[in-house]
C-alpha cells in the first residue's frame, strides 16, 4: 500500500451555494477559518474570490452563479433523449416516470415535444373502458399466466409469462415451440420454488391449461398444491397480461431482430428482469417499480424518491427482502393456516 503522502487525491467539486458560504465565511472570518469549517482548501477560497472580482468586473462568470438556463435546459433534453434511446419502446409518462424515479423532474409535455423533435411519433391506441376491475389485495394472491406467439425466422415460439396480479411482477417464464402442458408445469413449479406459490392462479382455455374433458395435467398439479384454480370467461378477464403482452412486442420483439432462438432467450430474460426491477409501471403509480411491490418496499422507495435520493439500477439488499412465512386466513368460514408457503392441514374437533 502507498503512503498517504503518496496517493493520489481526487478534487471535489463545489456546488454553487457552497461557494458562496465560503466566500462569505472568507469575507467575515478569514480565508483559513473559512476553509477549516467548510472542509476545504484555502487555495480553492483564493481561486474564488479571484473569479469574483473578475466577475465583479465584467470579466468572466462568477463561481457563486449556477449554469444558464439553456444549459440547463440543454441538460434535461440529453437526459430525456439518452433514457429515450435506451429504451425506444416507453412513451413521454413512461420515459416522465423513469427520470422521476433517477430524481429529475420534468414534465410530461416537456418530454413529448423533446421527443417529437428528435422524431417520436405517438401510436395510435383505442382504448376501451373497463367497467370491472379485479386486483389482487396482496404479492402472491394471483398470478395470471398466458402465452405470446411470435416468429423467429419464420419458426413459431411460444412464450409463457407469470405475472403476479398485484405487483405485477414476472414470477417465471418459458420458451417453447408449442403450448405445452410440460413446459407450463416445469415453468410454473420453478417459480414457486423461487417465490413461494401463490393462492390462486388465473388463465385463459388453453390447451395446456385447461382440458375440456377429463383434469388437465396443470389442474392436478395445482389440486395437490392446495392453489385455486380461475379461467377466464372472458379476454377481458386476463387483460393486465394482455397488456404486458402487447408491451413486450412493442419493447422487446419489435425493436430487436434475433439472430437465434438462443439470442432471443437470452434477450428475453434480460428484457424482463429490467421490467421487474427497473421499468416503472402506470398501473403502481407511475414511480414504482414491479419489485418494490412484490418485495414490500413501496413505501421506503416512495420516500426515498420524495425526499430526493436516486432510486436507479437493480439494488435489491436481500436483507432487505420482505418475506410473509406465516399466515392465517378465513375460506368459506374455515379457517387456514399457511407456513412457508405451505397450506397446513388442521384438524377440526366437533
Amino acid at each position: 500500500m502507498l503512503p498517504k503522502s503518496s496517493r493520489k487525491r481526487v478534487a471535489r467539486s463545489y456546488t454553487p451555494s457552497e461557494k458562496a458560504v465560503a466566500l462569505e465565511n472568507a469575507a467575515t472570518d478569514g480565508v483559513v477559518a473559512a476553509a477549516k469549517k467548510g472542509g476545504m482548501s484555502r487555495f480553492s477560497i483564493y481561486e474564488w474570490q479571484r473569479k469574483l472580482e473578475k466577475a465583479n468586473a465584467g470579466e468572466g462568470p462568477s463561481p457563486t452563479s449556477g449554469p444558464a438556463p439553456k444549459e440547463i435546459e440543454e441538460q434535461r433534453d440529453r437526459e430525456i433523449l439518452g433514457e429515450w434511446r435506451k429504451h425506444p419502446g416507453l412513451g413521454p409518462s413512461q420515459i416522465r416516470n423513469q427520470l422521476r424515479r433517477r430524481g429529475i423532474k420534468v414534465s410530461v409535455s416537456t418530454v413529448r415535444h423533446v421527443m417529437e423533435d428528435a422524431g417520436y411519433r405517438p401510436p395510435k391506441v383505442k382504448r376501451e373502458r373497463h367497467e370491472e376491475r379485479f386486483e389482487a389485495v396482496r404479492p402472491n394472491h394471483m398470478w395470471l399466466l398466458d402465452f405470446v406467439h411470435r416468429h423467429i425466422h419464420k419458426a413459431s415460439t411460444f412464450t409463457l409469462i407469470l405475472i403476479d396480479d398485484c405487483a405485477r411482477f414476472v414470477t417465471g417464464h418459458g420458451v417453447d415451440d408449442a403450448e405445452r402442458a410440460e413446459m407450463v408445469i416445469r415453468t410454473f413449479e420453478d417459480a414457486v420454488a423461487r417465490h413461494g406459490k401463490p393462492e390462486s392462479v388465473m388463465h385463459d382455455r388453453g390447451s395446456a391449461f385447461w382440458s375440456w374433458r377429463g383434469i388437465s395435467r396443470f389442474t392436478s398439479l395445482l389440486t395437490e398444491l392446495g392453489i385455486d384454480q380461475v379461467v377466464a370467461e372472458k379476454k377481458e378477464h386476463n387483460g393486465k397480461v394482455e397488456v404486458f403482452n402487447a408491451n413486450l412486442h412493442k419493447e422487446l420483439f419489435d425493436r430487436h431482430r434475433f439472430y437465434d432462438l438462443a439470442e432471443m432467450k437470452r434477450r428475453l430474460a434480460a428484457h424482463l428482469h429490467w421490467y421487474n426491477h427497473a421499468r416503472t409501471h402506470h398501473a403502481l403509480g407511475g414511480l414504482l417499480v414491479p419489485a418494490d411491490r412484490f418485495y414490500g418496499r413501496a413505501e421506503e422507495v416512495l420516500a426515498r424518491i420524495e425526499a430526493g435520493a436516486q432510486r436507479d439500477g437493480d439494488d435489491l439488499d436481500l436483507r432487505e427482502r420482505c418475506l410473509e412465512l406465516f399466515k392465517v386466513v378465513s375460506k368459506n368460514g374455515v379457517p387456514e393456516v399457511w407456513l412457508l408457503g405451505q397450506r397446513l392441514t388442521v384438524p377440526v374437533h366437533p
